[in-house]
């Protein structure tokens, strides 16, 4: 099991976390995020370890996010429930840990990094895009919601983007990542593999360690080859993402009708209703939050989510059965109350 990651530090001062379960696209496990957890306070108080290495084994990419099979299982048993719980519990405070690291942490974002993947490299200090990044909150395809702090964060993202993002679970690019502030660098992914080279290379307990990371990132960034797909899309996320409510996003996409509105209106149906209003809610409420106030939230919504028919129905659809057909407790955004939406966000609500 401790094999799922790996760490370690050189002689220079460099500290690697190396997510490795390449054949789960490197999702991330109890154990694994328990580990990444416990040594990140060693590392926080270890003189020897100046600068942290965040990355992912394999051709595929940093991260997929959390084992959602392995939560799957948490409708099986009480114990397996308390397990999926435990998860989330550890999840979010290893994501807060890499917030408050006081040290560099860079976060290599080279091809998937999504939902957990997101959460653990969101709050590293040196966040880096490549030419294979795929980055996405992916959570509406399976009932559920975008957590890991994700109201906090995707309301850091220009205008309503964030809300676009969250609800249609779009699967964005280095240049849409880096202009909705979910990355700082771009690298070619060939250049990302020398500018980590440098960095274990480098003796960091004889520079300042600052300078030195910025004159190597300055060595190897550049600009991503393709422009943002999002930025010329702005204003109008912006027109439809501004209600307050699922039924006036939709209204709003309809009565435009173009390509790219009811593209989106499309996207949006697709998705389960009730997860659509509980996101919707979790991110207008993030934005007067505090991060440690958002993840509260979201713990407390993970654990209703872990005893409602929807996420079940919706990892079914998508990663048991696959069949893509999922049968969501509420045929329509309309049939969904805002009573019903306000209970979810009390801990352990009467399901």
């Amino acid at each position: 099991m401790s094999d799922d990651v790996l760490c370690s530090v050189n002689q220079n001062g460099a500290a690697t976390i190396v997510l490795n379960r390449p054949k789960a696209l490197n999702s991330l496990s109890y154990d694994m995020v328990r580990v990444i957890g416990d040594q990140l306070k060693e590392w926080e108080r270890d003189q020897n370890v100046s600068v942290v290495v965040i990355k992912g084994s394999g051709p595929k990419g940093l991260c997929a996010g959390g084992d959602i099979k392995a939560l799957y299982e948490a409708r099986s048993s009480k114990q397996a429930l308390q397990e999926a719980e435990r998860f989330f519990e550890k999840e979010y405070e290893v994501d807060m840990a890499v917030y408050r690291f006081s040290k560099p942490i860079i976060a290599c974002m080279d091809g998937i990094v999504m939902g957990g993947g997101v959460g653990l490299t969101y709050g590293a200090s040196h966040r880096i895009v490549t030419e294979r990044t795929k980055w996405s909150m992916p959570e509406m395809n399976i009932g559920f919601f975008p957590d890991v702090g994700a109201a906090y964060f995707l309301n850091k993202a220009p205008g309503y983007l964030g809300r676009y993002l969250a609800l249609t679970a779009s699967v964005i690019h280095a240049a849409d990542v880096l202009y909705m502030n979910g990355a700082d660098i771009y690298m070619t992914s060939v250049d990302l593999e020398r500018f980590i080279q440098k960095v274990e290379q480098t003796n960091w307990r004889h520079v300042n360690i600052e300078e030195k990371l910025e004159q190597l990132i300055g060595e190897f960034q550049a600009k991503p080859h393709q422009e943002s797909k999002l930025a010329p899309e702005q204003n109008a996320i912006d027109h439809h993402f501004k209600h307050d409510t699922l039924e006036k996003i939709i209204q709003s996409l309809e009565s435009e009708g173009s390509v790219f509105s009811l593209n989106v209106k499309k996207q949006l149906l697709s998705k389960s209703p009730f997860s659509l209003k509980i996101t919707l809610k979790q991110l207008a409420d993030g934005k007067q939050k505090k991060l440690e106030e958002c993840f509260a939230t979201d713990l407390v919504l993970a654990q209703n989510f872990l005893k409602h028919h929807d996420f079940f129905e919706g990892v079914r659809s998508v990663l048991i059965d696959r069949d893509q057909s999922p049968n969501y407790q509420y045929r329509h955004i309309s049939d969904v109350t805002d009573d019903a939406v306000n209970q979810f966000f009390h801990p352990r609500a009467d399901l």
